[in-house]
Order: C-alpha cells, then structure tokens, then sequence
C-alpha cells in the first residue's frame, strides 16, 4: 500500500465528548483541534461532517480503548462502530490506534476536558508507528 500525502484527523470517542486532533503526513506532528460536545448523534455527526469537509483528512485515526491485557470492553466496540461510521458517512479511510495508556499521560483537574489533547497523543502514537 503507497504512504498516504496530506492532513489526518484523530478522534477520541466518548459518549459525551468526541476529541480531535490534526496532523500531517509531511510533519508528522499532531496537535490538539477542538471538543465536540453535541447533545444527540445526529448533531455530533454534523459538527464530524463540518471537520471533515474542512481539514479534507486523507486518513482519519479512532482510539480504540481495551483493557490492559488487551481485552475488549463496552467503549471498544463502540469505538470500532465510530470509525466504521466515519468511513462510510464521509468515505475517509479510517485506522484503530490502540489507545489503552494515552489517558494515563494526562492528569486532568476535574471538570477540565482533554478529550482534544487524548487525541493529540492517539494521532502521535499512529505517527510514531510509521517511523
């Protein structure tokens, strides 16, 4: 398969909060984009589809959470059904970063949202796997 050239997207999927992040394949450095915080699916998509028609992702990168022995749980499969709705809403390509130690690095104070910043660190480990 030919390296993919241009913008990807990342997101860290929650049911209340959606995190992105953006990145580049020439870069290959993700930064923190925004949190998508809409109150029914439908509205979440719509500010997915605004992102997408925006950045234009050649790719676009999905956390998946597991359990630390690598088991799968409730949020993976919701995870997983995510990006298959990202690939077949928008036609982007979609890939599963295993995301079961990004959470760790943040030591978020309560009531403040790192969804973005997870993101960041999902899409720099999918980076970092390239090398």
């Amino acid at each position: 398969m030919a390296e993919l050239s241009g913008t990807l997207l990342a997101f860290d999927f929650g049911l209340k909060h959606i995190g992105v992040a953006v990145g580049n394949t020439l870069l290959k450095q993700a930064q923190a984009l925004e949190i998508i915080s809409a109150a029914t699916n439908d509205a979440k998509f719509a500010e997915l589809a605004k992102l997408i028609q925006s950045w234009q992702p050649v790719l676009c990168v999905v956390g998946l959470p597991m359990h630390p022995d690598g088991a799968s749980h409730e949020m993976t499969q919701r995870c997983q059904r995510f990006a298959n709705q990202l690939q077949g809403r928008y036609g982007v390509p979609t890939v599963l970063v295993d995301e079961r130690y990004s959470s760790a690095v943040f030591s978020a104070k309560r009531g403040e949202r790192i969804d973005d910043q997870s993101a960041a660190l999902i899409l720099q480990q999918y980076f970092d796997q390239l090398s």
